[in-house]
């Protein structure tokens, strides 16, 4: 999947544009936060806010694309948990749009409990 968008946003975008792609892809870890052993979590997300943050910062200066996938249901350690990409022009524009963007996600998007 991020192969592919990165190939994707390479042949779709000016190249005076495209200066750094930035990803994250979280990953349900085998301990909690604050210690406490893990064997799994439940993931539910709101995908109409989702869409609604990435039009949103989208138009961000600088920004040339961004795309966000999150993992939906019962979840075991290991598992993928969400993978976005911002793309932009340079790191000033990338970095506090991807910053912003996936404390958003998680602050407004998903829904999460963990299973100890």
């Amino acid at each position: 999947m991020i192969e592919q968008w990165i190939a994707e946003i390479k042949a779709s975008s000016d190249p005076g544009e495209l200066g750094m792609i930035l990803i994250h892809s979280g990953i349900v870890r085998a301990t909690s936060k604050d210690g406490k052993n893990v064997i799994g979590m439940h993931l539910s997300y709101d995908s109409e806010r989702l869409d609604s943050l990435i039009t949103k910062y989208r138009k961000k200066d600088g920004i040339v694309a961004i795309n966000a996938w999150i993992n939906e249901g019962n979840l075991k350690v290991g598992d993928d948990i969400m993978c976005v990409l911002v793309a932009g022009r340079l790191r000033t524009d990338v970095l506090p749009t991807f910053k912003e963007l996936i404390a958003k996600i998680k602050k407004e998007v998903v829904s999460e409990g963990e299973f100890f």
